[in-house]
This record gives C-alpha cells, sequence and structure tokens, in this order.
C-alpha cells in the first residue's frame, strides 16, 4: 500500500508536524510494509526526519506523479479546511484531493478540524469536495455539526486529534528549570489581532502569577515567530521568565512540559501534547477549534482574547485553582484523555480498509 499524505507540513509548526509524526507512527503500527509520500514545504528535512518519501507542495508535475504511483490520497489532519488566514488554504486542499479525483484515486479526509469556513465560495468549494471524497472523518463533533450545515451529504465518523494517540517516551529529564523550586508554569502562546495588547495583557497576567510563587517558562509551538512573540512578552514582564528555543523537536517539547506543573496554552497543540502528559491547563481561546478541544476534555475556556474585555486575572485565578488540587486535576486530565488517545488510533486502521476496498492502480 502506497499513501500520498497532503497537509501543513514543512511549515517548522510543531503542533502540525506533530500530526504528521502521529499519522505515520499509526500507519506504520497497522501496516509496516506502508510507503508514505508527503506534500512538504522542506521535502528534504520531512524525508531526514520521518523517514518518508517527500515532494514540494508547490510542484505540480511532482504531485501528480506521486498520486499516479499511489493507492490514494490522506488529507489530514489539522485544520487545512478554514478561510481565516485567507482563501489560499481551501483552495490548495481541495486543489489536492481534485487532483486526486482526477487521476481516479480515493480520497480520505484524516480527523481534520474543519473551519471556520466564512466565505461562500469556501463553503462551496469544501461541500463540492467532501461530497465526492470515499471517506470522511473529522476531530470533533464541532467540525461534523458545520460540515452538516453547509450541506456535506456523506457519511461522517469522529476520530480524536492523531496527536492524542501518539506514542511518547518520556526520557530522564531535569524537574525543575533554571527558575528552580517554584511551581512550574509552561506558557505557549502565538500572535493573534492586535499583538500589542495581546502582549500587554498576558504580561499582567503572568507577572500575577509569578507574584503568586510560581516561575513562568515559555514554550513557543511554531518555530522563531511564537519565539519571538514569546520573548516580547516575556520583555514586558516585571517578574523574570525564560523562553525556550522554538526549533526545539516534537519530544523534546514534550519532555519539557512533563516535567512542568501547569500549562497555559493558546496552541490547540500545546494543550493536546499538555493531555498526553497529564500537565493541566488554563486554556486560552482564539479560534473555535480551543472551544471544541476543550468541550471534549470537560475543560473550562480560561479566556477568550478575541474578545477585548478578557480580564488578566482570570488566568492566575485558573491557575491557583488547578494547582491547589493538583493531583486530581491530574487524574482527571488523564481520565479524560485516555478515551482519545486509543479513538485516534483507530483512524489509520479505518483509512486503510477504505483504500483495501477501493480498485488496486
Amino acid at each position: 500500500m502506497k499513501l500520498v499524505i497532503s497537509g501543513y507540513y514543512g511549515f517548522q509548526n510543531t503542533g502540525d508536524e506533530a500530526i504528521l509524526k502521529s499519522i505515520i507512527q499509526h500507519f506504520r503500527t497497522t501496516d509496516p510494509s506502508i510507503e508514505l509520500i508527503v506534500l512538504s514545504q522542506q521535502p528534504e528535512h520531512t524525508m531526514e526526519d520521518y523517514g518518508v518519501k517527500a515532494v514540494n507542495r508547490w510542484n505540480i508535475k511532482e504531485i501528480i506523479k506521486a498520486l499516479k504511483s499511489s493507492d490514494g490520497l490522506i488529507s489530514g489532519g489539522g485544520s487545512l479546511l478554514q478561510d481565516t488566514t485567507g482563501p489560499k488554504s481551501v483552495l490548495y486542499y481541495t486543489g489536492v484531493m481534485h487532483m486526486a479525483r482526477l487521476l481516479n484515486r480515493p480520497v480520505y479526509i484524516y480527523a481534520q478540524g474543519m473551519g471556520p469556513l466564512t466565505k461562500p465560495l469556501s463553503r462551496f468549494l469544501v461541500r463540492y469536495a467532501l461530497n465526492k471524497v470515499d471517506g470522511l472523518t473529522v476531530r470533533d463533533e464541532t467540525s461534523e455539526q458545520l460540515l452538516k450545515q453547509i450541506g456535506i451529504k456523506k457519511e461522517i465518523q469522529v476520530y480524536s486529534d492523531p496527536v492524542f494517540g501518539y506514542s511518547f517516551k518520556e526520557k530522564p529529564l531535569s524537574r525543575k528549570s533554571r527558575l528552580n523550586d517554584k511551581p512550574l508554569i509552561a506558557v505557549s502562546v502565538r500572535e493573534w489581532g492586535d499583538s500589542l495588547a495581546l502582549a500587554d495583557k498576558l504580561a499582567e497576567s503572568l507577572d500575577q502569577c509569578a507574584a503568586r510563587g510560581y516561575a513562568i517558562s515559555f514554550l513557543p509551538m511554531h518555530g522563531k515567530a511564537d519565539e519571538q512573540f514569546s520573548k516580547k512578552i516575556a520583555r514586558k514582564m516585571k517578574k523574570e521568565a525564560e523562553v525556550h528555543s522554538g526549533d526545539l523537536s516534537i519530544d523534546e517539547k514534550l519532555m519539557i512540559l512533563s516535567t512542568c506543573d501547569l500549562l497555559i496554552g493558546m496552541r490547540l497543540h500545546s494543550l493536546i501534547f499538555a493531555s498526553i502528559c497529564s500537565t493541566p491547563f488554563a486554556a486560552l481561546s482564539y479560534d473555535p477549534k480551543i472551544e471544541a478541544l476543550t468541550k471534549q476534555l470537560g475543560y473550562p475556556v480560561t479566556a477568550n482574547v478575541n474578545h477585548s474585555d478578557w480580564d488578566p486575572s482570570s488566568i492566575p485565578e485558573e491557575i491557583e485553582r488547578l494547582y491547589q488540587n493538583l493531583a486530581l486535576s491530574k487524574e482527571q486530565l488523564e481520565e479524560a484523555a485516555t478515551p482519545h488517545a486509543r479513538n485516534a488510533q483507530q483512524a489509520a486502521k479505518a483509512a486503510l480498509e477504505i483504500f483495501r476496498t477501493k480498485k488496486k492502480y
């Protein structure tokens, strides 16, 4: 079996790279003989990092050649079909699906998060593409509801985000950071909206946490972009904070997070990483996918940064609540995340069953 995987890969986004690594891991566990070809922004790095074949995601000739040699296309996971960042995402990913179909190759949508889809053209393109796929799975019920609202008639199955099922082998790592013996909070944030106002409020919140006796350690999830924004916030703080490199590997970030007591997380996959490590978190929402995840885990959203009047004090208050009941908070998170880990690992098996029912080329 040879499959092509299309997604937001090769852009140094830890969340999307963790999705790819998880999907590869799950396919190889299910079928060790499987061959995978990834459409990547940096094919050489993808091949080196994951031991798969990869081609340039913008080279149409290479994509066609890969699809012709394959048994089908995997689209996902991640939030590929959304127009918050502009129309290009929907155009690109539905375009790759249409290329596969023109070559008579089956298409499987792999545990994607759907939307937002604010433009009529986006909704039309997604509706047209997804009603023709051979298998359609999403990562949460919110995505399922959105697809039904825009007119998707295909059967939709829900599988948890692939990263929930990532097999992470914890390695020995010093329990504390250079900030020593204080309870340690990891912080994963990103620029969004009025980034200056957001940085000011986050600095105020984190200073309040530090004043309560917590150490602050930034853990950037999207390369240098998140690292620079984290450093901007750290400079605004009155209290000391450390900032890790955004270039750390997936497992290095997981190991660091596993040593922390708590997480303040804005990036979706920082929250999923915390779930893997049983590290309780305060979730900051900037996108409906954050609400969808916290709903899955039975967690509250601590603050919605899209609301200009969100209270900086809400973060230290939630941190204090979690820390005062830390053992119970960890137990509850582990209990909530475990079914998602099992469910996520089943998506690869379901995909292979679909492809095996299709004609071999």
